[in-house]
């Protein structure tokens, strides 16, 4: 069963609606160029609100150990998502020093690329077409993919039906593709979830 992922929640309004959906993991971004961006304490105060079943994912794209050590500390997160430049040294230190799972994000251009992603020893990979742009990418170099792995990448109610009857992926990550003029829809939201239940 495809698990999924409801990333960049940044209001109230978004915590309502992913507890109407209940997907199993909802994302964070603490990276502040991000317009998803949300700080530390609006996190916790929006983390409270959140069905305690859903996982929080923190989402941080070169952040310092100690800026993720430290949201982590806050317990408004309890998974880490690295989606920069971070090294296999890196991930290890953010595994010992937290006890979280690592999802480690990589843009992947060929079946190459996706194959040397999968020996990260993150405790689980994401395969994107960009870093939060919505870009898909081409589905086929995942096939040989010996892991479980999360798919993100310009998914939306559309396609990700075909997106999980074709590649079985262990999650599905999603944002924009949630969004209607640069919010978080609610309607897209259950429908995105429906699509990804009636593709199983």
């Amino acid at each position: 069963m495809t698990l999924v992922k409801f990333c960049g929640l940044s209001r109230p309004e978004d915590i309502a609606a992913a507890n109407s959906c209940h997907p199993d993991f909802i994302g964070f971004v603490f990276w502040n160029k991000s317009r998803r961006f949300v700080t530390v304490d609006e996190a916790i105060e929006l983390s409270h609100g959140l069905d305690r079943s859903i996982k929080r994912v923190g989402v941080f794209l070169n952040a310092s150990f100690e800026e993720i050590v430290g949201v982590a500390k806050t317990g408004c997160i309890n998974r880490i998502q690295l989606h920069g430049s971070e090294n296999e040294s890196f991930v290890k230190r953010i595994q010992s020093r937290t006890g979280m799972s690592v999802i480690r994000a990589f843009r992947i251009g060929s079946a190459e690329d996706a194959q040397l992603a999968a020996t990260t020893e993150a405790d689980y990979i994401m395969f994107d077409g960009g870093t939060g742009e919505g870009r898909t990418f081409n589905w086929s170099v995942l096939e040989n993919v010996g892991r479980p792995y999360f798919l993100a990448g310009g998914l939306n109610p559309e396609n990700v039906g075909e997106a999980v009857s074709r590649l079985h992926p262990y999650a599905v990550d999603v944002s924009s593709g949630i969004e209607s003029n640069g919010v978080k829809d609610p309607e897209k939201m259950r429908r995105f979830m429906e699509a990804v239940g009636s593709a199983e």
